[in-house]
């Protein structure tokens, strides 16, 4: 029998595409996966992996450049995002049809956050992508979505590893993986450190202000759940638009996957 996993991929933007490596590396080891939940663009990766879509979106994506990414940017002139996001979503829309969660193969759940409410909402049913849509909502990037009452962002924002929603059995492995993890790039140079951190302009301190917050709410969600397995991808590994490095992206999410479950069972085994 294969070993049952219970699966929850973090938001983190273009670094997600990692997303489809691990996805692989649990494959490769003759995982079945059974139940995923998702933040952002992990709720993009799970929802297309839930669907049996996996390979369709990874085709696709593995063909971006530069200009095609930015010729999906329709930017809007209003005062609650740079990007609508219509332009993208209808371009996967004619590759990967929309379907209701409810009938997908695999358990599905996608976060996003309730700006007024200041809580989570986790879509179980209904359409993927007007799931989806609201929870890669990046604020002051893309437009949010508004239903009723609600005014819906990134699910990254409250819950960027969204362990506590994933629909898992008592048999089931946990498996998270954070895209949040330690830096590959900065120095151990203490003089070099500092020159990069001098080096920071006004957008980048904000940037890098807004990630510290998320990466210590991902790491305090993770040890308070303290999944089976922790598969982490280095925060600095990509922008959050570089989606033109995909393949690499990919390749190094498989690596990863499989160092960390050859430790895992190195580790039961023993």
């Amino acid at each position: 029998m294969k070993t049952k996993v219970a699966l929850v991929l973090s938001s983190g933007g273009a670094r997600g595409l990692a997303h489809i490596g691990v996805i692989r590396a649990l494959e490769d080891a003759e995982m079945e996966i059974t139940a995923i939940s998702g933040s952002s663009i992990g709720a993009l990766i799970g929802g297309v992996y839930a669907m049996g879509k996996l390979d369709v979106y990874a085709d696709w994506v593995r063909g971006m450049s530069k200009r095609k990414i930015w010729e999906l940017m329709d930017f809007t002139t209003t005062t609650d995002g740079l990007v609508k996001g219509d332009k993208i979503f209808n371009k996967m829309r004619e590759i990967i049809p929309d379907m209701p969660i409810e009938t997908m193969r695999i358990p599905f759940a996608a976060v996003a956050t309730d700006l007024l409410h200041e809580r989570e909402v986790v879509f179980r049913s209904g359409s993927y992508y007007e799931a989806v849509r609201a929870s890669v909502a990046i604020p002051a990037v893309f437009k949010p979505v508004k239903q009723g009452n609600r005014i819906l962002v990134d699910g990254g924002v409250l819950n960027p590893v969204p362990i506590a929603h994933v629909d898992r059995s008592r048999s089931d492995i946990l498996v998270a993986v954070n895209l949040y993890g330690p830096s590959k790039g900065l120095s151990e140079n203490p003089k070099q450190q500092k020159r990069q951190k001098l080096s920071m302009g006004y957008l980048s301190l904000l940037k890098h202000t807004a990630n510290a917050m998320i990466h210590r709410l991902a790491q305090t969600i993770i040890e308070n759940h303290q999944p089976d397995i922790v598969i982490s991808i280095p925060h600095d590994l990509a922008d959050t638009f570089a989606f033109h490095k995909a393949q690499a992206l990919i390749d190094y999410g498989r690596r990863a996957g499989e160092q960390a479950l050859s430790a895992y069972f190195k580790t039961s085994q023993s």
